[in-house]
């Protein structure tokens, strides 16, 4: 599911415009929903009776706001409540790579500085303990790049650029509650700061041989 809050969509003629809540919901969208709600069975969060009163619901959606209300109660995946999450965490990269995947713990504030090198961080599975997460980068020539899954916001409006770029491409779908606002700031030489959406898996070569469908990206939360 994806965060569309106070987003509109054309509809019908002229300046008619509706809330994303009214839009129709498409099979992907579905399906991320239908994910949610069994790892929130597995975690004991749901009965079994009110997960099969979910799903149905949840297939037979029409709208993302008929999506949403099936979740709103429901934490994200990856929230948890036990870990202690360091004040600040410093990444350094000159001329090589660093990255952040996986279940790791978001800290409260990062600073980060790159030369020529990278640094990838992806909060597709990470742990989230409070709502808010702080960078100050420093991306001279290389690359700072978010992975972020939907619930998750950024604001990179406080970077400052001299030649580089700063994109923050928002998620597409439904509504849903934010669990963590990434606030950035510094500035940017000729480098790059990247907030994206996972990327679609590539096919494989028997896929491209047979002109199949490139697989879909799985999302979290």
């Amino acid at each position: 599911m994806c965060a569309m809050a106070g987003e509109v969509t054309p509809r019908g003629s002229g300046d008619e415009r509706r809330p994303a809540r009214e839009l129709r919901a498409s099979h992907e969208d579905r399906d991320r929903v239908v994910e949610v709600l069994r790892m929130a069975a597995g975690d004991g969060r749901l009965t079994a009776g009110e997960l099969d009163q979910r799903l149905e619901a949840a297939l037979t959606a029409r709208t993302y706001g008929e999506l949403t209300a099936l979740t709103n109660d429901l934490p994200a995946p990856g929230l948890a409540t036990t870990a202690e999450p360091k004040d600040l965490v410093r990444i350094e990269s000159r001329s090589g790579s660093a990255r952040r995947d996986g279940r790791w713990v978001v800290p409260k504030r990062m600073e980060i500085r790159v030369a020529s090198g990278s640094v990838r961080l992806d909060f597709t599975e990470a742990v989230i303990t409070q709502p808010v997460l702080r960078i100050d980068a420093e991306v001279t020539s290389g690359s700072l790049t978010l992975i972020t899954k939907p619930g998750i916001v950024v604001d990179a409006d406080d970077v400052s650029m001299r030649s580089g770029t700063v994109k923050v491409r928002p998620h597409k779908g439904p509504e849903v509650p934010a669990v963590l606002s990434i606030h950035v700031s510094g500035k940017v030489g000729s480098g790059t700061i990247t907030a994206r959406p996972p990327r679609p898996p590539r096919r494989t070569f028997w896929q491209w041989l047979l002109r199949r469908p490139r697989p879909r990206a799985i999302t979290r939360g």
